[in-house]
Formats: C-alpha cells, structure tokens, sequence
C-alpha cells in the first residue's frame, strides 16, 4: 500500500479539496444500502468527531466477497476519489474504487449500535468505548489539554520532572496510601508482634505515591522552576463522582516565588489551558455543549477571558455565614470548605474563579509557610464555577525550626522528612508551588458529570478492571 496516500479523517473533512487517490481506514459507525445498487458507509478513524462518508458498488468484487464482514463495527480500508458530496450533512465524500475488511464484526453481538448508550453501561465495555462519539470526544479534549500543559510550562522555562510513584514519604499525612509491598501475606514476618519491614523489599514500608511534590522541592532548590504530571494514587474508600483511586496531578514548584506568584501563575495556567482548547477542540466542545451542558462554551469563554477574583479565608467564612444558604454542611472559621461552599462563592457570589488563600494552619498540612500571625498559613484554592476546588497549593514552609515544630505537632517522624529538612539547613530560599487535578480539568472542561468517564481505565474501589 502506498502510505502517501493514507489520509485521516480530520484531514479531508477539514481541507476538503477533491483528490484523485485517497485511502481511509477506520471502523464502520453505520451502514446504509440503497436499492441502486450502492452502500454508504460512515467510516470513523477516531482523528474527529464526524465521519467520513464511502460510496460502494456492489459491483465491486471486494464487495461482494465481504458483503456479509460489512457491518457497524468491523474495520475496514477504502482507497477511492474524493469528491464534493451530493448529500446533504457532509462536504467531501469518497468514491470507492478498493475496498477491504481488516475485521468484521457480529451485529448481534456487537454492543455498540446506532442507538443511545448510558456512560455507566459503556463503563462495563471499557475496551469497546473509545469508539463512541462521546469518549471518543473526552480522550480527544484530554490530549490537547495534556499537550497544553507541557507546552504552557517549557514555554516559561520549566524543566519537567519524573517523580517517583513508590515512595516512603506521605505527602498529604493523610496515611489514605496504598501499600506496595513483595511480603508472603499468608506468612509475614512480625518482630516483637509487629511487621518487619526490614524483609520487605525495599527494607522498609513503601506506599504508592499521593504527590510528587516533596521530591520536586529537591529539584527546584536546584533547577528553579520545575513541573510534575503524572498518575497518583489514593486508598480513599469513596465511590462519589468526584473521586479516583489512580489519577494524574500537574504540580509545579518554583523557588523565588511567594504566594502572589503562586496565585499569579494558577490563574494564567488556567485561561491558557481554556483559550487553547477553545480554539483547538471547537468541533469536541460543540458536540458537548449540545449534548451535556448548553453553557459549556459559554462557561469556558468566561473563565478564560475574566480576571479571578481574590480573597482571603476569614472573608470567605464571613460571606458564607451571613448569606441565606441552606448549606448541608455548617460554615464557621476553621471548617474545611465543602464543595456546595466553594460553588456558592465561584457561582452566585462572585459569578467567577475565585481564589482564597490564607487558610486556617490547623487545617492545611505540615510544609505550608506560617503567616505571622501564627494561626493560617500561606494557601490558596482556585475555584471554579460547577466544580469548585480544580487547584491547590501554598507558599512552602522555608523556615527549618518552624517546619520541624509543624511536622512533630502533626504527630510525623522527623526521620522521615530528614533529606526535607536538610532542603531548610543548607542554601534555603523562598518557594511556592500548586497541584491541579488532571482528571477534575477534563472534566470541566467536557462537562461530563462522573470523573471516571474522563479517564482511559477508572479505578476505584472494587473495581480494576480492564
């Protein structure tokens, strides 16, 4: 097969200039005969949201020995002339003059029709699903956004870090971890009625990873500006919506930075990552504004084109305690704000992103810096209309004596945090950074309603399927 000649999808649809020789390959989304002796076929490569549509002659001997493997699902290749299309719904068409089936596939059995699919039963599918319009259009947005990513942060002079996904730290002290261990479970070795480690394989207890932001400190107390994105992992038993047990996180750090850059670099990460996927995801994004949320765009454009509005904790409380909200969850200083809280504020409040900062420290882990007046340190949230809570991060605890007072008053081992420590004893600096959630981005950005349809595989509890 001449390769030159194979064309995507999006390619021809998008230029639409009539050639002599093209080939597509794809999978049929639908089949239609009509009595002249043709078929129309809806071939689909996964490069777009439309199909593409192919002319077949049943005088065509490939036809006729693959009539019967022709059906919604199979695989096939079409070589042909692309012409301007009579029909109405598409611009260009292809006039086949080769055809051939690489699979068939059973309408029977097939469990993707023409007809409506719920997201829950196309979760039992996993494998079958990226050919729906839908997931399809997810994964899609999904790319781009991810690309965006590296782009906005090497375009500004970050270095991208691997950090490890088995570590012995808890980043959060949450101790919601998965535990990695090569231990016979049927017989583990104890001492003094404990386990002993020190026959595990790493000789100590190892966890999967909840943030790679302690270790990308090391690298920006050397680099300057670094960025994490990779998959994270949290043993939390909740089967919400908003919840997954294996999810990626961006997590910049940056040294020289305090928590005005920080704030200064989440709110043009976010409108960069917006302005992008407008312009480059436009067919995705109509498809889901017209069949999950008819505000989407609209949604989308005024995050990316409005100024986030700022404001402190204790101001945040105040507005939430005198406004004549039915909250399910009480609203006092030193609560955690819950997500009905957080949407109040970004919707009908401010009817922006909103960013508090300065939280109460008794809620806020050990290595965010301490204000002066001892009770709230340096953090900040963005929030989002429809989502609340997309970013999270703080201006880091620099001081060695007041970062060792905080790990031992949340009851953590100094040991532990040894090689942190010695970050603060030797060449110190000021240094802030933020994590964003990848999964709560796509879905924002898609306005898909249940996280575990934004990513490839969801994991969650009792299911690891796929």
């Amino acid at each position: 097969m001449d390769k030159s000649k194979r064309a995507r999808v999006k390619e021809l649809l998008t230029k639409g200039e009539p050639r002599d020789d093209v080939i597509v390959e794809g999978w049929v989304k639908t089949r239609r005969d009509s009595k002249g002796g043709f078929s129309f076929l809806e071939i689909n490569d996964g490069s777009c949201q439309k199909n593409i549509q192919a002319i077949v002659d049943h005088s065509l001997d490939a036809y006729k020995q693959n009539e019967k493997k022709l059906q919604t699902g199979s695989c096939v290749g079409v070589r042909g002339k692309l012409v301007a299309s009579q029909g109405k719904g598409q611009s260009v068409e292809i006039q086949t003059g080769e055809l051939w089936v690489y699979g068939g596939a059973d309408p029977e059995t097939y469990p993707l029709q023409k007809k409506y699919h719920s997201l829950e039963f196309l979760r039992e599918i996993a494998h079958l699903r990226p050919r729906t319009n839908t997931i399809g259009a997810v994964m899609r947005v999904r790319n781009r956004l991810a690309f965006s990513i590296h782009r906005f942060f090497q375009d500004r002079g970050f270095v991208y870090l691997h950090t490890p996904i088995i570590t012995t730290s808890d980043c959060e002290g949450a101790g919601e971890m998965f535990q990695v261990t090569t231990l016979d479970l049927n017989q583990v070795p104890k001492d003094n009625g404990q386990v002993n480690y020190g026959e595990d394989f790493f000789g100590r207890k190892a966890n999967l990873t909840v943030s790679g932001q302690l270790e990308g400190e090391i690298y920006a107390m050397a680099l300057s500006l670094i960025y994490t994105f990779g998959p994270t992992f949290r043993a939390e038993n909740s089967n919400t919506s908003r919840h997954l047990s294996e999810f990626w996180m961006v997590e910049p750090e940056m040294a020289f930075y305090d928590l005005d850059d920080d704030m200064d670099l989440a709110e043009k990460f976010i409108q960069y990552l917006f302005k992008d996927v407008l312009e480059e995801c436009s067919e995705d994004l109509e498809f889901f504004n017209n069949r999950i949320d008819k505000h989407l765009i609209e949604t989308l454009t005024h995050v990316a084109e409005n100024r986030f509005e700022r404001i402190p904790y204790s101001d945040a409380v105040h507005l939430l305690e005198k406004s004549n909200e039915k909250f399910t969850y009480s609203v006092e200083w030193g609560c955690n704000l819950q997500a009905e809280h957080e949407r109040y504020l970004a919707e009908k409040h401010f009817k922006k992103p909103v960013i508090i900062y300065n939280y109460p420290e008794s809620i806020k882990p050990f290595y965010m810096k301490l204000n002066d007046d001892g009770e709230t340190v340096r953090a900040m949230d963005v929030l989002l209309p429809r989502l609340g809570e997309i970013i999270g991060g703080s201006q880091r605890e620099d001081d060695l004596d007041t970062l060792q007072k905080r790990i031992k008053e949340k009851g953590l081992d100094l040991e532990e945090y040894w090689w942190y420590l010695d970050l603060r004893r030797f060449g110190s600096a000021p240094h802030s950074g933020f994590g964003l959630g990848f999964e709560r981005l796509v879905q924002f950005v898609s306005g898909v309603e249940n996280i575990r349809d934004v990513i490839p595989f969801p994991r969650t509890p009792k299911h690891a399927g796929f």
